[in-house]
């Protein structure tokens, strides 16, 4: 497996396009995705009980289990709106279907930006046309930030890898940098691959590879309303049909695997405010929901976070963090690492290099370690420190 360029138009058969069409005041703010030919299609949306118009759109059009297009707008979530967010959501997509000449429910639809105001559908007339008209195979850089909203880069990634000595490819870009906590966060991905493989199959890989990587990111601890991961797989890479328990599905789960983990990390390392990417590794626990809770609560603490971003070495933060886990922790059992160096042991205090746990602090990626002493199971989390920048941009967003 090797990384190339061409985000989500990386893969045979995609092409992709952004422009401005007026939702925002200057940025572009509507994106396409779309496949040449007819692709099997999967998502995983956000558990959060208010969901966007989009998500319920997107999952009634996902039934079928393909798809042509994605059409994404940022600036505006299209979320408690009621039956004319639902309406102006089902317009969007029959108006890009008519565009491409496809079916209605081949095209599925995002949007991310501002809750409780009504999309300016009359925007999106004009502006469908142009997008379907800003199609190409090096369309990706304009797509993907066309769905940035405090993003400050796009985010991109795409591999090429052998099933069955024929080569593979698997693109995607994503968005986010608040609200960011499981289940998913304040985040879109859309990925996209030329894999011949069945819709059973790919949505599976998707949710375990949604489990391995946007469901282990944390910024704010807030769930979002408009959270979407989807994947198309158009199969023009000529490989035989990948089946889940096959070899082949396994070096796709692999591939997808390490894309949807690198648009995790490139989303904590654009958090709102933040200087440094944080890494927590809980080991030792008895239960995989142990380790789980402890990491995620420590990742959540304002007071770590603060301190981190302080670079300030207040280790008791994690171990109270670790204790009111609600989790199996014993204290006479804890040990905590600050970039590998031991700063407890067993629940007490030691003489440690302070020295070199401050110069690990200075680092903008910083990793911490939690052993729990009690078992096997061990989980790991992506986080990053909390700022007064951060209290500014959400102060403001409006």
């Amino acid at each position: 497996m090797r990384e190339i360029s061409g985000g989500i138009t990386a893969p045979s058969g995609f092409k992709a396009g952004g422009i401005h069409c007026g939702i925002k005041k200057r940025e572009k703010d509507l994106a396409l995705i779309y496949s040449e030919n007819e692709a099997s299609a999967s998502a995983v949306f956000t558990k959060n009980k208010v969901q966007s118009a989009s998500i319920k759109v997107s999952g009634e059009h996902l039934q079928h289990g393909r798809a042509r297009a994605v059409i994404v707008s940022s600036g505006n979530a299209n979320t408690c709106t009621g039956v004319r967010g639902y309406k102006d959501a089902k317009a969007i997509t029959a108006l890009v279907a008519k565009a491409l000449g496809t079916g209605k429910e081949d095209v599925l639809i995002a949007s991310t930006g501002i809750i409780g105001r009504f999309l300016p559908i009359a925007k999106f007339k004009p502006g469908i046309g142009r997008v379907v008209k800003s199609l190409s195979c090096t369309g990706n850089v304009s797509a993907s930030r066309a769905i940035m909203t405090t993003d400050t880069f796009p985010k991109e990634k795409a591999v090429k890898f052998k099933v069955g000595g024929k080569d593979v490819t698997i693109g995607a870009m994503g968005k986010g940098a608040g609200m960011i906590c499981p289940s998913m966060a304040t985040m879109l991905c859309f990925v996209t691959t030329d894999a011949l493989i069945g819709r059973s199959a790919l949505s599976k890989a998707l949710k375990t590879s949604v489990d391995r990587s946007f469901h282990r990111i944390t910024v704010d601890g807030d769930m979002s309303t408009n959270d979407s991961v989807f994947i198309l797989a158009n199969g023009t890479a000529g490989n035989r049909e990948i089946r889940s328990g096959a070899r082949a599905f396994g070096e796709f789960q692999k591939a997808l695997d390490y894309v949807t983990c690198e648009i995790s990390k490139m989303i904590v390392k654009d958090a709102e405010g933040a200087k440094k990417f944080i890494e927590i590794s809980v080991t030792g626990g008895r239960s995989q929901n142990d380790v789980r809770k402890v990491a995620f609560n420590v990742a959540n603490s304002n007071l770590v976070k603060t301190a981190l971003g302080g670079e300030n070495a207040n280790w008791g933060r994690i171990a109270s963090a670790a204790g009111s886990a609600g989790a199996n922790v014993q204290e006479k059992k804890l040990s905590i690492f600050i970039g590998g160096v031991r700063v407890t042991k067993n629940g007490d205090s030691i003489n440690y290099d302070s020295r070199k746990v401050k110069r690990h602090l200075k680092s903008e990626e910083i990793k911490i370690s939690v052993d729990l002493g009690l078992g096997k199971k061990s989980y790991t989390v992506w986080t990053s420190d909390l700022t007064e920048d951060y209290v500014k941009i959400n102060a403001g967003y409006s």
